[in-house]
């Protein structure tokens, strides 16, 4: 084994709006086979539209390209474009400057997915050099105009737990919100970057998770931006069905208002969508069954595959001390769609450090 560890920063070009790039096919072809002296590494999405599945998922879908397509198309049908975003709707995005709201892509689709699909924008696997570990890409090309994306690698052969800590996270008594714990007043970074300078970590992650005893609820990496959080999150929380039968129904009533390439979602009902992604999960026919039954519901923590855990890559800057990687619009948040009698969340922090 190598010394460790060794920490890359990748740019990637997606070819399409959709695309599933092998990382570790690129840093062969850029930078040789620098990652076979390394067990493990971690990957980090910079963006909050692309990312990476976790390894569990991976092996499910036997690590396929081809598996993975149609898993990934399952969400992308439950949140098609143009199904009446609040976060596309450039008029409300105060933030926005009136130069930015021409040119920003309207891609609230891409976020949701994201978020449904359980990606996730900090993964570790064991290397194996024939093994591919694929970028997904939401929203990689807009009228033409291709995002240049980063993604960062840090391999490395083992990893030490340094120090442990819990968070309490105050809650509304709201059935379905979402909380940005980037908020300094929350502490949750402040809390990680005290822990890294007090055990001086050069390069590892923080591992952020609810407690045990933590239901209907969940975590993940996105932009915090108000009127996707507040509104069109809320309402896939309400009715994860809500978009796609609703583009579905405009398309139908009038199909002339919309471009024929789009036509197609008209024909796919809820059914479609879970053969695809029964079909890239490799369950039985009976397995569809019993899903669609339970799905008919319509609770989002049965159809959205929604995560418990996220990770926090650190590395070292220019000056030599320990920093978080994030990208310029992520923030950690936490998702619930129950109400806790308690008014708060328990997150448990672990600091892990590479060698």
């Amino acid at each position: 084994m190598g010394a460790s560890p060794l920490h890359i920063d990748l740019e990637i070009i997606p070819r399409q709006r959709f695309d599933a790039i092998d990382v570790v096919n690129e840093v062969g072809k850029r930078h040789g086979d620098v990652l076979n002296d390394f067990r493990k590494v971690l990957y980090c999405s910079h963006h909050t539209t692309a990312g990476y599945l976790d390894p569990s998922t991976t092996r499910r879908l036997a690590n396929s390209r081809d598996r993975m397509t149609p898993f990934v198309e399952s969400y992308r049908r439950l949140f098609p474009p143009d199904a009446g975003y609040r976060h596309d709707d450039m008029r409300l995005r105060e933030e926005l400057t009136d130069e930015e709201r021409r040119v920003e892509p309207p891609n609230a689709d891409a976020h949701l997915t994201f978020i449904g699909a359980g990606l996730k924008s900090c993964v570790t696997y064991e290397h194996r050099a024939d093994n591919p570990v694929f970028f997904l890409e939401l929203d990689g090309v807009h009228e033409g105009r291709v995002r240049r994306r980063k993604t960062t690698l840090l391999a490395y052969d083992e990893e030490k737990v340094v120090a442990e800590k819990s968070l309490i996270v105050p809650v509304t008594n709201h059935a379905i919100d979402s909380v940005n714990l980037a908020d300094p007043r929350l502490g949750l970074i402040e809390n990680i970057e005290e822990l890294m300078r007090l055990h001086g970590i050069g390069y590892g992650c923080a591992d952020v998770s609810l407690a045990a005893d933590e239901y209907q609820s969940a975590l993940t990496v996105n932009e915090f931006e108000t009127l996707l959080m507040r509104h069109d999150l809320h309402e896939v929380l309400k009715d994860p069905l809500r978009f796609m039968l609703k583009q579905g129904r405009r398309i139908l009533q009038d199909p002339r208002a919309v471009p024929a390439k789009t036509k197609g979602y008209a024909r796919y009902d809820i059914v479609k969508v879970i053969n695809l992604l029964m079909d890239a999960l490799g369950l039985a026919e009976s397995s569809v069954e019993r899903l669609l039954a339970r799905l008919m519901g319509y609770q989002a923590e049965r159809m959205l595959r929604f995560k418990r855990s996220i990770s926090l890559p650190i590395t070292t800057d220019h000056n030599g001390a320990p920093s978080l990687v994030r990208g310029r619009y992520q923030s950690p948040i936490l998702i619930q769609w129950r109400p806790t009698q308690k008014k708060s969340r328990e997150l448990r922090i672990r600091l892990l450090q590479f060698r």
